[in-house]
């Protein structure tokens, strides 16, 4: 017996544009009739009936509330929509960079979607999130993310299988007919799998092992996505204690945690290092690409430093053995630890705006193997989105290849600074803030851009002398497309940067960046954060009128 197909009319929403990581808002947004049927079919028509028809497509998404019901929705759209086969994680369920590993090892031809808002709170009155995958396991670049929100505003109908059901709780396959089309194949699959035999290529778990029989781990789920995969890799590969993993249970709500690895929203983990009985700890996010590295006593590794010590360490890394030949890359905001590292390799370090999407290209075609974002984002070619487990990984393996008196985080990052100097780096997030006064903040900075340039600012007693100001714009140096206004850019003579963005990740009104970084190589300085960087700080809420416009005192999270 065949399904019957189904079109369906309906009504453009006017507000499904996609922001930086796909679309983003509450729950009860995404609850309003045909809302995530217009959006999944604007996704299918933009992408073209020449890559869906016929294709092969993943999917899965980090297990918050709605997840269910959008795999549902999403299998019979795929179905209707003349889909050859998709590829799901059991009960729906997949991180992040698993998605990317599995279209990349599948040579999925219709790339895959992804069902989280990553870092945001879950739960009935919190957020949802759906993007798409192109097929290198990517982010959906802006020609696609543009063609998207075009469908979406002249969306007239949407084309649905009613009455298709898939048990995804249980691995294996079916193949159900579709009427006037060819068959449909759902395939459930155990979302670990290719991700753990990925992670056995990269690293040398032989070597980890062993190191970890003396080296104590607490790594803090969050209770999103990554609980099986972290079980699986650190008590089932690794033989660390069950006890090693925490807040492992993937729940709806993430247990009512803010599944951001940052020093506000992982509290719990930072005072848990901080009672000095564990040598490593790590956190991830929601749907899995982020991450937090802290050492014993809770020694907090800035994600700036996390890339460039990571950079720096490279050949400890089997995957990397044979690709030195490749660069860096990070995004505008991102602290430039790395570049230094970049210079002293003889290797080109890419500046590209904020969206791990920007990084793809560069992949491709081979010019860098390693990037990262200051927000808690690292990750490599081996997939084409950031990876919160593998960052661990990266660093298990490079304290792993260190002498005896050097393994342990703190150590090994105060090695780095002793090397390259030290690039302090904050990040003031204010979150949701009204739209109006976000943006007055930002008119109030970029009327200035065209005169601050030759201006000389005081606060504490420091002077900086403004040589550049500007709204990033980037040039893709692979297929030349153009990115204009990423971010208020004010660089000092002396290479500090003061930075001002508005969030593209958030559901609800507006959150304002601000970002600060400079150098110094003067090592009495180097555990005097507040020191150096609150001087810039004052500056940058000088010029912007921050606190008077928007009436905050104090951001929302400090990093």
């Amino acid at each position: 017996m065949s399904l019957t197909v189904q079109t369906v009319s309906t009504t453009p929403f006017a507000d499904q544009k996609p922001g930086t990581s796909g679309l983003r808002k509450k729950v009860k947004v995404f609850q309003q009739t045909n809302y995530l049927e217009n959006f999944v079919q604007s996704t299918f028509n933009a992408v073209g009936e020449s890559v869906i028809k016929g294709g092969h497509l993943v999917l899965g998404g980090d297990g918050r509330y709605f997840n269910k019901h959008a795999v549902e929705v999403i299998l019979k759209m795929s179905a209707a929509n003349g889909v050859k086969k998709v590829t799901v994680g059991q009960h729906g369920i997949f991180s992040t960079p698993a998605v990317s590993a599995t279209i990349r090892k599948l040579g999925a031809s219709s790339g895959g979607i992804i069902l989280t808002a990553s870092h945001n709170p879950g739960g009935p009155d919190n957020d949802f999130g759906i993007k798409y995958n192109i097929t290198n396991g990517g982010p959906a670049p802006e020609k696609i993310t543009s063609a998207i929100f075009a469908q979406s505003k002249e969306i007239a109908e949407y084309k649905i299988c009613p009455d298709l059901t898939v048990d995804v709780s249980k691995i294996g396959s079916c193949s159900l007919q579709i009427e006037g089309l060819s068959s449909f194949e759902v395939e459930i699959v155990d979302s670990c799998d290719i991700y753990v035999a990925l992670m056995k290529e990269i690293f040398n778990f032989e070597q980890i092992e062993s190191f970890l029989k003396n080296f104590k781990l607490n790594i803090d789920c969050l209770n999103g996505v990554t609980g099986p995969y972290a079980k699986r890799i650190f008590v089932k590969e690794l033989k660390c204690d069950a006890k090693s993993v925490v807040n492992s249970e993937s729940l709806e709500d993430f247990g009512g945690l803010h599944p951001d690895p940052n020093l506000t929203y992982a509290k719990s983990l930072l005072d848990m290092m901080k009672l000095g009985e564990h040598d490593f700890g790590a956190a991830f996010d929601g749907d899995g690409d982020r991450n937090m590295i802290l050492g014993k006593n809770g020694f907090f590794v800035n994600p700036n430093d996390s890339l460039a010590v990571i950079a720096a360490n490279q050949d400890c890394i089997p995957y990397f053995k044979n690709k030195a030949a490749a660069g860096f890359a990070r995004s505008m905001p991102t602290g430039a630890a790395v570049d230094l590292v970049a210079q002293k390799k003889g290797k080109k370090c890419f500046e590209v705006p904020t969206g791990w999407k920007f990084f793809g290209n560069l992949m491709d075609a081979g010019l860098i193997n390693l990037c990262g974002e200051e927000s808690f984002g690292t990750g490599s070619d081996h997939i084409r989105e950031k990876d919160g487990i593998w960052a661990a990984l990266a660093w298990l393996q490079i304290l792993s290849s260190q002498s005896a008196e050097k393994q342990s985080v703190e150590k090994v990052v105060r090695g780095h600074w002793n090397e390259f100097g030290r690039n302090f780096f904050t990040r003031y997030d204010y979150e949701e803030v009204e739209s109006s006064a976000g943006a007055k903040v930002m008119s109030n900075v970029e009327q200035q851009l065209t005169s601050l340039k030759g201006q000389s600012f005081e606060a504490m007693g420091v002077k900086y002398t403004v040589a550049l100001a500007d709204n990033f714009s980037y040039k893709d140096p692979v297929d030349g497309s153009l990115t204009e206004k990423q971010g208020l850019r004010i660089v000092m003579m002396d290479g500090s940067r003061i930075i001002f963005r508005l969030s593209g990740t958030g559901s609800s009104g507006a959150t304002i960046r601000l970002y600060v970084d400079c150098f110094s190589s003067d090592a009495e300085l180097f555990d005097q954060d507040s020191v150096v960087l609150k001087p810039l700080v004052e500056i940058a809420l000088k010029i912007s009128d921050l606190v008077q416009v928007t009436g905050r005192q104090e951001p929302s999270v400090i990093t």
